[in-house]
């Protein structure tokens, strides 16, 4: 008999996994808390921009015409329980509220609710990025609390999902990292990824402390890179050197690699930020926190580059206040290809700009209704062009592609001064200068 799929947590993460567990071929049942996010995803539709989500969403829920029917979304801890052979917790594990460590409130919670509906053999999946000891924890409560007792096991298999590629991320992994306490648990995983794996990525089977350590060191390197670049930049800009010309030939090195080394306003999301966070509080915990100390400066530099941009900013208008200024910022989703606006650099430094009395109006093509509800007081327009209509600056903030192909001319007819800050680096300075524009660039000679 196939394996039938529960997915606990029906935002991001488990919208996407329930709907790429569909598509590889499994009855997927969703269960979310919030009956108005199931009612949405019931009817097709997906409560955040993800390019290609809803599509394939829509091919496979129940009820809506032509789909393949695989897929079903509840708010019954009873209904999960019954209908599931693998159960995947996707929930969130955000910061704490005035500390760094890590709020497993909502993992806690799908635990306490579902383990009790465990009444015949069953795997439990944890996917939710955690502090390194939480599975073993959780597998002790698990087997406290489900009526099959022993046959109800855990397994830890960490998610390594891009904003913006996240279907393909699921269904074409790069690698799929699984911790488990039995071959019958991996047995069980490798049927649920026998698709990725037969097309070739890599199956890692590990304990529970390294496969819960996996992401948080992952996320944890990246940020390093990002910051280093972002500390060049101001080594660059010291010296009067070029970041860009030195992240060419720094990603020539096949031991550094291209990625991750374009300098500018740092990284957001609610992902990297809140897990070094998290993971440095954890290694606390454990007596381990000397190992951690230079995510503090890996934070600090990406926390800096916000400031810096203000600076930028207030130096482009005058150098004085931003009082009676008019600053356009292009971007307000923290990357591209996401409506994604937690921790956003871009909306962050209009914020900061907006509190120092600059009229701030925001342009993003698909982040505006989250930055709105998080942002309420900020100026929004439709397009770019408006936005940067009557301008004393622009900002550069989230490196769309719509951005990159602006026509540097049409806007220069309408900004009040022409003056860009490419805050990602990501612009053609040539062109723009060509078109009349004074474009500066973080760790960048100015002309």
């Amino acid at each position: 008999m196939a394996l039938r799929i529960t997915v606990i947590g029906t935002g991001y993460l488990g919208a996407t996994h329930a709907a790429a567990m569909a598509e590889l071929g499994f009855e997927v049942l969703g269960l979310d808390v919030v009956p108005e996010k199931i009612a949405m995803l019931s009817a097709g539709k997906v409560p955040m921009y993800e390019p290609g989500l809803e599509e394939i969403l829509r091919k496979h829920v129940a009820g809506i015409e032509g789909s393949t029917g695989r897929l079903r979304f509840t708010t019954s801890w009873e209904e999960a329980g019954a209908f599931g052979d693998v159960h995947f917790v996707c929930v969130n594990t955000p910061q704490k509220h005035g500390e760094y460590a890590c709020d497993m409130s909502y993992v806690d919670s799908a635990f306490e609710s579902l383990a009790p509906q465990l009444t015949r053999p069953a795997l439990v999946v944890g996917k939710s990025t955690v502090p390194v000891g939480s599975a073993a924890r959780l597998a002790d409560r698990l087997a406290e609390l489900a009526p099959a007792g022993a046959d109800v096991e855990l397994a830890w298999n960490p998610e390594f999902l891009r904003e913006g590629f996240a279907v393909d991320d699921t269904l074409h992994p790069d690698r799929i990292v699984v911790g488990v306490r039995s071959e019958r648990a991996e047995k069980l995983l490798r049927e649920v990824y026998a698709g990725p794996v037969g097309e070739g990525t890599p199956f890692v089977v590990t304990d529970f402390p390294t496969a819960e350590l996996v992401k948080t060191s992952a996320n944890s390197f990246l940020a390093t890179k990002i910051s280093f670049i972002n500390a060049m930049a101001e080594v660059c800009e010291a010296a009067d050197g070029d970041v860009a010309k030195l992240a060419e030939a720094l990603g020539h090195d096949e031991r550094i690699g291209k990625k991750f080394l374009r300098a500018g306003v740092g990284f957001g999301g609610g992902c990297l930020p809140k897990d070094i966070r998290a993971f440095m509080a954890r290694a606390g915990e454990l007596g381990a926190d000397q190992a951690l100390t230079f995510l503090r400066e890996v934070d600090s530099i990406n926390m800096r580059r916000r400031g810096h941009m203000v600076e930028l900013a207030r130096e482009a208008v005058g150098g004085g206040s931003f009082l009676g200024k008019r600053v356009a910022v292009l971007g307000a989703s923290f990357k591209p290809d996401s409506d994604d606006v937690r921790d956003s650099p871009a909306l962050n430094v209009a914020g900061q700009i907006h509190l120092q009395g600059g009229q701030v109006t925001v342009f993003d093509p698909k982040g505006m209704a989250n930055a709105r509800r998080l942002f309420p007081t900020l100026g929004y327009a439709d397009t770019a062009l408006d936005a940067v209509r009557g301008a004393d600056v622009v900002l550069h903030l989230t490196e769309w592609r719509e951005f990159r192909e602006l026509d540097a001319k049409a806007l220069g007819e309408v900004a009040g001064a022409r003056i860009i800050l490419d805050g990602r680096n990501a612009l053609d300075p040539v062109a723009w200068r060509e078109a009349g524009w004074t474009y500066r660039a973080m760790g960048r000679p100015k002309a």
